[in-house]
């Protein structure tokens, strides 16, 4: 399964957000990598430059390559409402990114490794796609034999209240229950969509 397994740090500091969670290397510099530093005086960016660092933003930040990201844009747009909203809620209803906001994993790449290594089902069948879209109603949980992970213990240990109202979270059997598609203004990230939907529509 393709991923991006690069220099994590480097590029939250070019996004100057800790996409990739807490990181004390951005904390400590917070500003774009390279060897002048915070000094180096940068030129405006243009346009394209600055659509283009949102969309690259958002693929890191979901941990979606090129071509998914593409496919996953042109369903947004072909579904009735605004692109770029449905294109975040698409986003949110990945199960990776499921399994990261249950609580289940603590990073969406390690909630990507639960998903590939066959510890979560989705409505009672183990599902290894990592890319494969819940739908509402869709009951997502830990599977049997896989409950006393220490991964999955110590997340689910940290786990504090349900912050999620899409999500219903059930500790005692560790599922959780997806009930809608999220509204704009409930998805705690830092997107702008419209830059993206601004991008492709060049």
């Amino acid at each position: 399964m393709a991923r991006y397994t690069g220099p994590k740090s480097k590029i939250a500091r070019r996004f100057r957000e800790p996409i990739f969670g807490p990181d004390k290397a951005l904390e400590r510099k917070n500003y774009g990598p390279g060897m002048h530093g915070a000094s180096k005086r940068r030129g405006k960016q243009s346009e394209y430059a600055v659509q283009l660092m949102e969309k690259q933003k958002v693929k890191y930040t979901y941990g979606v390559l090129e071509r998914q990201f593409e496919n996953l844009f042109h369903t947004a747009s072909a579904k009735e409402g605004i692109t770029g909203e449905n294109l975040l809620k698409f986003l949110e209803a990945r199960l990776d990114n499921a399994v990261y906001r249950l609580g289940i994993a603590t990073t969406r790449s390690a909630a990507r490794q639960l998903v590939g290594h066959k510890h979560i089902t989705v409505n009672g069948n183990v599902v290894n796609i990592a890319s494969y879209q819940v739908k509402p109603g869709d009951v997502i949980a830990v599977r049997e034999k896989s409950k006393s992970l220490e991964s999955i213990t110590n997340s689910v240990a940290g786990r504090k209240v349900n912050k999620y109202s899409w999500l219903e979270w059930d500790a005692a059997e560790l599922s959780g229950k997806f009930l809608n598609y999220p509204n704009r203004d409930e998805i705690p990230e830092n997107i702008k969509e419209n830059l993206i939907v601004e991008l492709y529509s060049k």
